[in-house]
């Protein structure tokens, strides 16, 4: 690699056109400008500038050598700006979570997109440990998850608290054994549904439920996406557990049937991201709507 110093000092000698100019703008003495653009030309191999007494011209090699100074001097400047650019309503923002939060946070960041036009917001639906590996691997910025991840791993922030719904068609009749119901229905599943039902059944204070075994469960279907989720449920299929806000949005909750539990039974959500990393102050804005979703 050729030494960034003597590079400096052959820019400035061919921008100045004089050895004593380049030595006063560089505080060096003339001898010292001399043996800088000697070890230069040493090193590249080339003869750089062809003297003729107290003047010079330079040669075809000491052009091509010139232009990749300044490029690089340029290149320099431009990574010093962009580290130092930090934008509020720029860039690009990396967070994930679970699909029935993306449901209710989505049409949230969308306005602030359209807002900020220039703020790209990449929001990826995805289970608990999958999140917390990619905010370890870099891939995303940070995550909402249900449980209080490693401390040495994860700063972690309190985000909301949110209730948990036991979902069942309209025309269900409620009996005494709510285990029965739920086991002739059926499960709806879908990517969360094996957590909220173990978290629902263990804070309902239902007796029956606290007793079922997920194995005696049949599923009635299974899907993915968060929005199709309760449309079995109307249409008298099956059971699910959601959070409250999926439900929220639901267009037809006419259809569909809440079950009103002994206790309600709320899920704590956090915000988290890699232990002692400097989010981009985007982030202020981004995660200020986020916090305001669930006010």
């Amino acid at each position: 690699m050729l030494n960034p110093v003597w590079l400096k000092t052959f820019v400035t000698l061919i921008e100045t056109g004089h050895f004593t100019k380049t030595a006063e703008k560089l505080f060096m003495t003339q001898p010292g400008v001399s043996q800088h653009i000697a070890k230069l030309e040493q090193a590249s191999k080339h003869l750089l500038i062809k003297r003729d007494k107290k003047s010079f011209v330079i040669t075809e090699q000491g052009q091509l050598v010139y232009d990749y100074a300044k490029n690089l001097a340029a290149a320099e400047s431009s990574l010093l700006e962009r580290l130092s650019f930090d934008a509020p309503d720029k860039g690009v923002c990396a967070i994930a979570c679970s699909g029935a939060v993306a449901l209710l946070l989505y049409p949230k960041l969308l306005d602030l997109q359209q807002q900020y036009n220039q703020l790209i917001i990449k929001l990826t639906a995805a289970p608990y440990q999958q999140i917390l590996t990619h905010i370890q691997q870099g891939v995303i910025d940070q995550g909402i998850v249900t449980n209080i991840p490693s401390k040495h791993l994860f700063d972690v922030t309190e985000l909301a608290k949110e209730e948990l719904c036991l979902v069942i068609p309209k025309n269900t009749a409620l009996g005494v054994n709510i285990k029965d119901i739920l086991i002739k229905l059926g499960l709806i599943a879908h990517p969360d549904a094996g957590h909220y039902l173990s978290l629902y059944c263990a804070q309902s204070e239902e007796p029956s439920l606290q007793q079922l075994n997920f194995a005696d469960i049949p599923e009635a279907g299974f899907i993915n996406q968060i929005s199709q989720i309760l449309h079995p449920i109307a249409k008298g299929i099956g059971f699910t557990v959601l959070p409250k806000s999926a439900l929220d949005s639901y267009g037809e909750l006419h259809k569909i049937k809440i079950v009103k539990p002994q206790k309600p039974v709320i899920e704590t959500l956090y915000l988290v991201k890699k232990k002692n990393r400097s989010l981009p102050a985007r982030f202020t804005v981004v995660n200020s709507v986020i916090e305001y979703t669930w006010q």
